[in-house]
């Protein structure tokens, strides 16, 4: 992290439901971590859609936004995003737009153009026969439109929405959000958390295509990422363990326990896992200069989803110490 670039931090959080938590611990649990992370001092707090996945519940993710906006004060909260294949942009604008109206400034929205889960269950989810996915960049101009001001709406607008100026965020993990990205000059947000393979490419075609616009004057890219910070290392190995499980418990298909998975396995899972951050203070340092040497984000997407919640706690703090340490070098 130079010292000539300012990034920021942040946290995405796909509220997870661990062995032996209600559903109503697991948010519960999500708001103690938004409290922490804001008083931490953390930019902005994410959450991500998903569905049919029992150890994750954030469906109803604009209900659990408001609720964590309701249980924070002043750090930003958004979508991580919203899966546009999944809803009508009019409703998500009128979704949003009511709660930019009831917490003014502190509403994001990340926008992804897939459905978030598995097909049969995005088949049920599907707002209409026709492919959704291939709307995607008309449904973000429209958002645009609706967020925009009375003189631009057409004979629909939403209400509350008009005016507001949502921001929008792309967010994909290949070529072709980041040249929608680009070319809207819009915030690019990588998955460098679950898909890192086009990582740089993408990255590097945002910022070369990126034409500026009425939103943003020169590109701004997120990265997503993971992150297993403790006091010691032997503490980091058994936390990596339990990612690992709650890892295989989100994928379609792997459904069993670390411990019984084979070597080729195991080394299969750890590849998609994508981009890790992991150990001490002076570990997770070292690996936060050597990501920001190759990559230069404006801001870091961090999840970190360990069991223990005083442990997840825990692993923000030192990774945000990490982080004062560089910047104020």
């Amino acid at each position: 992290m130079s010292a000539s670039k300012k990034t920021r931090l942040s946290v995405l959080d796909l509220v997870p439901i661990h062995r032996g938590q209600q559903p109503n611990q697991a948010i519960e649990s999500m708001v103690q971590l938004v409290r922490a992370t804001e008083k931490l001092g953390y930019h902005r707090y994410w959450i991500a859609e998903h569905h049919n996945m029992p150890s994750i519940i954030s469906s109803a993710t604009v209900i659990l936004i408001k609720h964590a906006l309701e249980n924070s004060e002043t750090i930003r909260v958004g979508a991580g995003g919203i899966m546009l294949p999944n809803h009508s942009p009019l409703v998500v604008a009128e979704q949003f737009g009511t709660m930019a109206t009831i917490y003014p400034n502190r509403i994001d929205l990340g926008l992804g153009r897939a459905p978030g889960t598995d097909q049969l269950t995005a088949q049920a989810l599907r707002r209409s026969r026709r492919d959704s996915v291939h709307s995607f960049p008309n449904d973000v101009k429209d958002l645009i439109t609706y967020f925009g001001p009375e003189e631009q709406q057409s004979n629909v607008k939403a209400f509350p929405g008009v005016g507001t100026n949502v921001p929008i965020y792309i967010l994909g993990s290949s070529t072709n959000s980041a040249i929608l990205a680009a070319e809207m000059g819009l915030p690019y947000s990588f998955a460098g958390h679950f898909a890192p393979s086009q990582m740089k490419e993408a990255i590097a075609l945002y910022r070369a295509s990126f034409k500026p616009s009425q939103f943003l004057q020169k590109p701004y890219v997120i990265i997503g990422l993971n992150v297993i910070a403790a006091d010691t290392h032997e503490e980091v190995e058994v936390l990596f363990a339990e990612l690992f499980q709650q890892f295989l418990n989100t994928s379609i298909v792997h459904n069993k326990p670390f411990e019984d998975l084979s070597p080729a396995e195991q080394e299969q899972i750890s590849s998609q896992m994508g981009i890790m951050i992991s150990g001490d203070q002076d570990a997770v340092t070292s690996q936060l200069i050597d990501f920001q040497k190759a990559f230069e984000a404006d801001e870091l997407m961090v999840g970190s989803y360990i069991y223990n919640q005083e442990k997840k706690i825990r692993s923000y703090e030192i990774l945000k110490e990490a982080y004062l340490s560089i910047s104020t070098h």
